[in-house]
């Protein structure tokens, strides 16, 4: 299943993707959540696929006529993965990590698909990241890797963009990667089994204006999605609704010479094998 969150007339709702159309949940089955956190929360999944796979002529939105919000809007968490790819650690001068980078977003950074993505008046040195991002369907704590991937509810694209100048003012890096709507998020989640083959084998690329600018796979992660989910949980409980984005591979523009940074009128695209392509405007503040 392919589930967005959408706004639609004004009011939040899950969509269900069905062909080229949407179901509206709030239409198909008035009773669900029309919150992702909540529909995870409440177990129900498999009542959003059922309703939509009943659903009407009334309940349907052309893809096309889709205005997106990010696909989890209030995530508990939004936990990030740094240095995640051999490559793209040996590009940016830093040793290859033997212990999961973590850090944080908040959801004031997420922009939904096809929304702008903002370039801030604070700097001019925006970089793009393509990302595989995990959301959280069932919470726990200590959880094994062998049963990581029974939490996972499904996998979206983001766009870990990140003001370069900013991220190593300090050693941390918090600021560099919490600016206002500098990370789009989106367009759907989609269940694990609609992926064409593992989630530990997937293209993944970054476009900007239609150039090609990361082409990598998610078997390059150094750490996969089973090590994070377990690593993080030796710390911390995991949530339904919470987002683990698993770094970038290599080709950042901070890596370039000339360095590449996405500039207002650029619109930057992150794909990914079997869940979809996000894409974003970039629009200076």
């Amino acid at each position: 299943m392919r589930i967005a969150t959408i706004n639609n007339n004004g009011k939040q709702t899950l969509a269900v993707r069905k062909g080229d159309s949407y179901v509206d949940l709030s239409k198909a089955a008035p009773d669900l959540p029309n919150d992702m956190t909540a529909l995870l929360e409440a177990g129900a999944l498999d009542k959003a696929k059922q309703a939509a796979q009943a659903a009407g002529d009334d309940a349907m939105i052309a893809a096309a006529d889709v205005s997106y919000l990010p696909v989890v809007t209030n995530p508990p968490k939004l936990l990030c993965c740094g240095l995640n790819y051999r490559d793209h650690a040996i590009e940016t001068g830093a040793d290859i990590p033997d212990y999961p980078i973590i850090f944080m977003r908040v959801p004031t950074t997420m922009a939904a698909h096809n929304a702008p993505m903002i370039l801030p008046k604070a700097a001019s040195d925006y970089d793009y990241e393509a990302e595989l991002a995990v959301i959280i369907g069932k919470g726990g704590r200590h959880i094994a890797k062998a049963d990581a991937l029974s939490h996972v509810a499904g996998y979206s694209c983001f766009n870990d963009g990140s003001i370069r100048s900013y991220q190593f003012k300090a050693p941390q890096w918090t600021m560099g990667k919490n600016f206002d709507a500098s990370g789009g998020f989106g367009p759907d989640m989609v269940t694990p089994d609609e992926l064409p083959k593992s989630v530990d084998n997937l293209r993944i690329q970054c476009r900007l204006n239609g150039e090609t600018m990361q082409d990598s796979n998610t078997g390059q992660h150094i750490f996969d999605v089973e090590t994070v989910i377990e690593t993080l949980t030796e710390a911390m409980t995991l949530c339904p609704g919470d987002v683990i984005i698993m770094g970038t591979p290599p080709g950042v523009g901070a890596a370039r010479t000339p360095n590449v940074w996405m500039k207002d009128g650029d619109v930057c695209e992150i794909e990914i094998e079997g869940i979809g392509i996000l894409s974003n405007p970039i629009v200076a503040e």
